[in-house]
């Protein structure tokens, strides 16, 4: 970790919230400050006030490069994480930058970084005890060897590296390093409990088939963005295991300015489900969050709220009566055909809107070429399929429970 001098950080005080592209310009104007450094710790912290905005407003704190911080745990799901486990003894074994460890680190008694990054544990070893962590113990030190010499602990931590030899994202367990496959034995034995952040990308059925131990899986979401797939893992006696279609999962929505929403559920439950389809397209129109999306519960969501699908495979589900439905939630205002003269008609006057395709043989991107529509708007146009076979295009305006 660089020592920068007294100048450097007076200036990246000052310029917090300047445009970097501007300041790399300017460091002949400043020659007493380190630039490129300047540059680097300005605009991880501007993601940082947003992303980890607890740590934005402390001081001194210093920041990776870019890819770092784009790739760390918000604020947000760290805290989510942080709320499942507690106890005395925590180790991380692929610590990076920090965040999941300095969130979670705080329900135990004691813990250890292991990061074999040297100037990863540098930044932990300045950046903790400004954030009030002096419990954690940095180690520098292979993930791997750590787990094979280290003691128990209450709860373990991985979020292994997602990217191949030539940076190329990988999704499947197996492909990502540390191979939990491979290393869940020994896991199990030094951690009574294990959480393992995977991609959001990562197959939910492939992960039941390939690890022995998951005894919960939660699919996180920000915004509306699916973030984590986050498994929890336990060694327990054969009395109590489950099978595999019994493991609950978890379906965690998550909004900066909004309450969060849960919803459980095992795929025992999902295949007993009885799913009504819709005859038609109701006075309102619901799409599963993204959460609900990734895991797939689309057979109870309709026993659970009392809506109905529009169609087994379209996802899109409707009602007469508003539900406070965990997605987006519409009321609709017309439906047409794909008749020229039908849509012609029906589209007057709609120059832009929100386009959503679900069961439909055409992309977003060629649909709105051939309606000639622009991204953006008040108005939501979904193309889906009916239950008997019917393609249609639904139009509708957002809803929350105070405008139903």
């Amino acid at each position: 970790m660089k020592t920068l001098s007294p100048e450097t950080w007076r200036f990246i005080q000052e310029h917090r919230e300047d445009d970097v592209r501007n300041l790399a310009l300017q460091g002949k104007k400043y020659p007493l400050v380190d630039m490129a450094e300047a540059v680097i710790q300005i605009a991880a912290r501007q993601i940082a006030e947003k992303k980890l905005p607890s740590w934005g407003s402390v001081e001194g704190i210093y920041y990776p490069g870019h890819l770092s911080m784009e790739q760390c745990s918000s604020e947000q799901t760290a805290l989510y994480k942080a709320s499942l486990v507690r106890g005395d003894s925590f180790a991380d074994l692929t610590a990076g930058f920090g965040v999941d460890c300095a969130y979670i680190s705080r329900n135990f008694a004691q813990a250890d970084y292991v990061e074999r990054q040297e100037g990863l544990c540098e930044l932990a070893t300045h950046n903790f005890p400004l954030l009030g962590l002096n419990h954690i113990r940095v180690n520098h030190a292979d993930g791997i060897d750590f787990l094979a010499k280290m003691e128990p602990v209450d709860c373990l931590f991985l979020d292994p590296a997602r990217r191949d030899k030539n940076g190329g994202k990988t999704v499947a367990i197996t492909d990502c390093e540390p191979d939990v496959c491979a290393l869940e034995p020994l896991l199990v034995e030094k951690g009574k409990t294990v959480l393992i952040k995977l991609s959001p990308m990562l197959d939910i059925a492939s992960a039941l088939r390939d690890l022995k131990y998951i005894r919960e899986i939660h699919v996180i979401s920000l915004q509306n963005e699916c973030k984590e797939l986050l498994l929890i893992l336990r060694k327990e006696a054969a009395s109590v295991k489950k099978e595999t279609s019994e493991v609950q999962i978890h379906c965690v929505q998550l909004f900066s300015h909004a309450p969060s929403q849960h919803f459980s559920f095992s795929y025992e439950q999902e295949k007993r489900a009885i799913c009504p389809i819709s005859e038609q397209v109701e006075t309102y129109l619901y799409e599963p969050g993204a959460a609900l999306l990734k895991a797939s519960p689309f057979r109870l969501l309709a026993s659970a709220y009392g809506v109905k699908k529009l169609h087994s495979n379209s996802h899109l589900y409707t009602s007469s009566q508003f539900v406070d439905f965990p997605g987006r939630c519409f009321k609709v205002v017309g439906i047409s055909g794909f008749g020229k003269k039908e849509l012609k008609t029906f589209l007057e006057g709609v120059e832009k809107a929100n386009l959503t395709v679900r069961n439909f043989p055409s992309s977003v991107a060629d649909l709105r070429k051939k309606l000639k529509i622009k991204e953006g708007g008040e108005i939501y146009l979904f193309a889906t399929t009916l239950g008997d076979g019917q393609k249609v295009l639904v139009k509708c305006r957002k809803v929350g429970q105070e405008e139903a």
